[in-house]
Order: C-alpha cells, then sequence, then structure tokens
C-alpha cells in the first residue's frame, strides 16, 4: 500500500482520437472524473491506466492494490464469437486488449477487482461468456442516464455491500447473456436482466456491475472494493 492507509486503485482510461483542450486537439486518454472521484470519496488512492502493450499488464497490475475496469465502448463481438450487430458500436481494439490483459492479470494475482458497466461485460468475456448486443429500451435517451432498481442476490458479495433493493444509474443497451465460467449472477434488475455477475468461489474479491456507480451518491461498491484492497494488501 502506497502510504499506509489509503490503497492505491488502477482505473482503466478511454483512448480518444481527437480530444480538445484550450487550443489543442490531440489523441488522448481520457477518463471522466466521476470515476477517480469515487475512489477518492470511498477512502483510495486514484491512478489512471491509459492503454498499453497488453504484456505489461501484470507489470501495472503488480504496483496496484485494486483495479477498476471503467465503463465505455462495446466489446468488440469477435472476442466472444460473435457477429456485429448493426446496433453495436465501432470496436476499441486496443482498448478491449489491454483491460482484458488487466483482468487476466488481476484474476491470476488474486488482485480485487471492480468492472463498471462495460467492465462487466468485458470481465465474463474474459472468462467465456457472451453478451447480448442489444436490448431495446435500457438506453432510452442518449447521452442521458436513467435510474432503475436492482435486487441484490442473497449470499453474495455484492448483496454483503448493498443489502436492500437499489435505485442506480444506468446506460447501457448490452448485457451479459451465457455466463463466464465461474461467474454467478449477483443482482438483477426488475425485468431479468443480470445486473452484476462475481465468481461464485471464495477466494479474492471479484465484483462486475452493469450500472455507474461514479454517476450516483452510493459509496457502498466502491468503499468494498477499497476495503478487500486494503485488507489484502496488509494480508500480502
Amino acid at each position: 500500500m502506497t502510504d499506509g492507509s489509503r490503497p492505491l486503485i488502477g482505473v482503466s482510461t478511454y483512448l480518444e482520437a481527437g480530444a480538445r483542450w484550450g487550443v489543442w486537439e490531440l489523441e488522448a486518454a481520457l477518463l471522466p472524473v466521476g470515476y477517480p472521484r469515487l475512489v477518492q470519496r470511498a477512502g483510495g488512492l486514484a491512478a489512471m491506466l491509459p492503454p498499453d502493450a497488453p504484456e505489461h499488464a501484470a507489470a501495472a497490475v503488480a504496483r496496484l492494490d485494486g483495479l477498476v475496469v471503467a465503463g465505455g465502448p462495446d466489446v468488440e463481438p469477435v472476442r466472444y464469437g460473435a457477429e456485429p450487430d448493426p446496433r453495436t458500436g465501432p470496436p476499441a481494439r486496443e482498448r478491449d486488449a489491454w483491460e482484458l490483459a488487466l483482468i487476466d492479470a488481476a484474476l491470476s494475482a488474486g488482485l480485487p477487482l471492480l468492472g463498471i458497466c462495460r467492465g462487466m461485460q468485458l470481465l465474463n468475456v474474459a472468462l467465456g461468456g457472451t453478451l447480448t448486443q442489444h436490448i431495446d429500451g435500457h438506453a432510452e435517451v442518449v447521452g442521458v442516464f436513467g435510474r432503475h432498481p436492482v435486487k441484490p442476490v442473497p449470499g453474495t458479495r455484492y448483496a454483503a455491500a448493498v443489502p436492500e433493493e437499489a435505485t442506480v444509474p444506468t446506460y447501457h443497451h448490452q448485457a451479459v447473456d451465457r455466463l463466464g465460467a465461474g461467474l454467478v449472477p449477483s443482482a438483477y434488475a426488475e425485468d431479468g436482466t443480470v445486473e452484476a455477475v462475481e465468481p461464485h468461489s471464495a477466494d479474492g474479491w471479484v465484483l462486475g456491475v452493469q450500472w455507474h456507480p461514479e454517476m450516483g451518491d452510493d459509496l457502498r461498491v466502491m468503499r468494498a472494493l477499497v476495503e478487500a484492497a486494503t485488507a489484502a494488501s496488509a494480508a500480502s
């Protein structure tokens, strides 16, 4: 742990071809500020992880106490053996490769891991699962987050952090289809959509959530990651 009290939580970033600030328009690694602020409010130190060569993922993970795989563009369907649906967004191949390598390295190292929206979907794909490429009505207004209730599955890591039904900020048009190896659902939406997944094994702390906790005021999911990272670091 970096300063003896606040664990270092890495957060994956977007890679954008033309970001603008001041007089500049350049390729940039970006992260909506809600992510680092949520890490900080939950008691962690936030570090941005721009896309890198996949072979460097294990070295990056070795320097962290916890990892967040952030939301973002659709996972390229070839990653789970599917043809692209016309409504699936353009691929982000460099980011897919980097984040899949980060997930593999974190799982191998037993590093506490939280996947958010795309991050949950990518966790599922990393473990051999598939995705439904479009669900009507789940992102009803472009660029506007919706809200809906999710219900925890008793006995799961998610239920330990958030034991009651909660209304969450959401923005997605894809969802888990076939679960990846070893994963179980830990929360559902009212329509039956899987809203959180986690490994069935009790080893380590890994959770994926379909919604965007960084867009709300509920710190419990991120606080659970920070607490797991603190405990894992102290035990190492």
